[in-house]
C-alpha cells in the first residue's frame, strides 16, 4: 500500500487533517515528506498501526490520546486518559498571566496554578519566564504523574513543584502567591459528553463542573483571599456562557478588586482577571 492510497482510505473514515497527523506518528515521517514522496510504500506493520489509530479516531477519540502528544504554546507535552488534552483556547490565558508578570518589578513571582492536569500552564508559565517559580495543584495523583514527566521533559522541573490535593488546600503553610491560575471543570453535568464525542474518553474529573459548571470556581473564590498577596491577580478560565456569572461571583468575594473579562484567539469570552 502507497502513502497515497493510505491516505485515501483514511480520509473516507475521518478527517483529512487527523489523517495526515497520524500517518505522521505511524511512520516517524513529516507531512513534507508524504506530499512529495506519495508513491512510498508503507511496511505491513506500519500500515497495520496506522489502521488501528484511524479505527480508534473514527470512534472519537481524541488524536492526542492517539498520538501520545499535544501541542500547546509552542511546545510539546506528553498526554494521555489520565489528563485532559490542552486547548488551544487556554493560550490565551497563558498570554494574560504572562503580561501581568511583565509589569511586576520583582526578581521573583510565585504563581500557583490549581487544577495543573498535564502541568501544561505551570510549565508554559516558567518556561516563557525565569523569574516564575510554581506550585501546581490537583485532585489527582494520576495527573500529577503526567505533569512532573512533562516538567522534567522539558527542564523546569527545578521551577515547578507539584502538590496532590483539593484545589487550595496543598497551598496552606506555603505563603502567599503572586497569581492564582486555574482552568478548572467548568462543564455544567448535564451538558458532559459521552463517548463518542472526544470529551467523553477525557476524565470526568477534569471536565465536570457541578449544576452549573462554577460549582469548584465558587469554593476557589470563597478560599483564595488568604493565598493572594498584596498587589496580586487570580486568573480563571471557563466557559463563554459562564464568564459573566463567574465574574459576578468573583465581584461579590472580592467587591474592592479589578474585574476585567478577556476573550480567546477566537473572539469568545474566556477567562476572568481578578486583579487586587
Amino acid at each position: 500500500m502507497t502513502v497515497a492510497d493510505a491516505l485515501a482510505r483514511a480520509t473516507s473514515r475521518i478527517t483529512p487533517f487527523d489523517a495526515r497527523i497520524l500517518l505522521e506518528e505511524a511512520c516517524g515521517l513529516t507531512g513534507a515528506h508524504f506530499l512529495a514522496h506519495p508513491e512510498t510504500q508503507l511496511e505491513s506493520p506500519i500500515a497495520e498501526r496506522f489502521d488501528g489509530m484511524v479505527a480508534r479516531r473514527e470512534h472519537g477519540e481524541p488524536v492526542a490520546y492517539i498520538t501520545g502528544h499535544a501541542g500547546f504554546y509552542g511546545r510539546t507535552f506528553s498526554v494521555d486518559r489520565r489528563v485532559l488534552v490542552p486547548r488551544p483556547e487556554t493560550e490565551h490565558l497563558i498570554e494574560a498571566v504572562l503580561d501581568y508578570v511583565r509589569g511586576l518589578p520583582v526578581p521573583l513571582v510565585r504563581v500557583a496554578d490549581i487544577g495543573t492536569g498535564s502541568g501544561a500552564i505551570a510549565i508554559s508559565l516558567a518556561a516563557e519566564d525565569e523569574r516564575i517559580e510554581v506550585v501546581a495543584t490537583d485532585v489527582s495523583a494520576e495527573a500529577l504523574a503526567v505533569a512532573g514527566d512533562n516538567a522534567h521533559r522539558l527542564g523546569v522541573a527545578q521551577r515547578v513543584a507539584f502538590a496532590h490535593g483539593d484545589l487550595l488546600e496543598p497551598l496552606r503553610g506555603l505563603g502567599c502567591f503572586d497569581v492564582v491560575v486555574a482552568n478548572l471543570p467548568y462543564v455544567p453535568s448535564a451538558d458532559v459528553p459521552a463517548v463518542p464525542h472526544p470529551v467523553g474518553y477525557e476524565p470526568r474529573v477534569a471536565v465536570d463542573g457541578g449544576a452549573d459548571g462554577l460549582v469548584l470556581y465558587r469554593k476557589l473564590l470563597d478560599g483564595a483571599g488568604p493565598v493572594i498577596g498584596p498587589g496580586g491577580a487570580l486568573f480563571l478560565e471557563a466557559a463563554p456562557g459562564t464568564i459573566d456569572a463567574l465574574a459576578e461571583a468573583a465581584e461579590s468575594v472580592f467587591p474592592d478588586a479589578g474585574i476585567e473579562i478577556g476573550c480567546d484567539y477566537g473572539g469568545l469570552e474566556r477567562y476572568v482577571a481578578v486583579i487586587f
